[in-house]
């Protein structure tokens, strides 16, 4: 009786050192994916935060009676298409993740001339609810950078944990732990701009 109570408790033992080294690696990597996908969620929200405060912006600018229209709607044009870019969370490529931040860039973009083209209009610079919108914008601008920044960093993490030896060999065979994409700075923005409010 005891003969046989011997080998299997050797094979339960195994079995047991097997499941906590399978399941404590796989219960990681889920940690850590889930972990970068709230992340991305934060980022989303950032950017969410930003849209509902252009909207206000729009408002408020429009009741400038001689503002430039063309300007205006450059905005909510850009606006319209950085919200219809979507990803999920689940599956983001590293094409999808470009083509969002090509559409959040162009509104960066018709942003900064608004604001800029804002400089001509005395009347509306002092307007105390622009002011307010001005600096919530740039809080906000400042909010995006650091849940971009926390993305990357959830995702380096899980993107290193998949990839160490000999987690690449255990998660392999469950095949459903893809490398992440992180976000990138855009083409040129490592070169200054150039500044100049000279409007003769």
């Amino acid at each position: 009786m005891k003969k046989i109570l011997v080998p299997i408790l050797v094979i339960a033992g195994i079995a047991m050192v097997l499941y906590f080294v399978f399941a404590g690696r796989y219960n990681k990597a889920v940690t850590l994916k889930e972990d970068a996908k709230t992340a991305w969620s934060n980022v989303e929200s950032a950017y969410q935060r930003r849209n509902d405060l252009i909207g206000n912006l729009v408002k408020t600018v429009q009741g400038a009676a001689d503002f430039e229209r063309t300007t205006l709607t450059e905005v909510i044009q850009a606006r319209a298409k950085a919200t219809s870019v979507t990803i999920d969370p689940t599956n983001i490529t590293p094409d999808q993740l470009q083509q969002f931040q090509q559409a959040q860039s162009g509104l960066s973009s018709a942003l900064s001339r608004l604001l800029v083209s804002v400089e001509r209009y005395p009347d509306l610079k002092a307007n105390q609810n622009f002011m307010n919108l001005q600096t919530q914008l740039e809080g906000t601008e400042n909010r995006i950078n650091v849940e971009r920044n926390r993305y990357n960093q959830q995702v380096g993490e899980f993107n290193k944990y998949i990839k160490v030896f000999p987690n690449n060999i255990i998660l392999s065979m469950f095949g459903s732990f893809d490398e992440m994409a992180r976000f990138e700075a855009d083409a040129g923005s490592e070169n200054a701009p150039d500044v100049d409010f000279d409007f003769k």
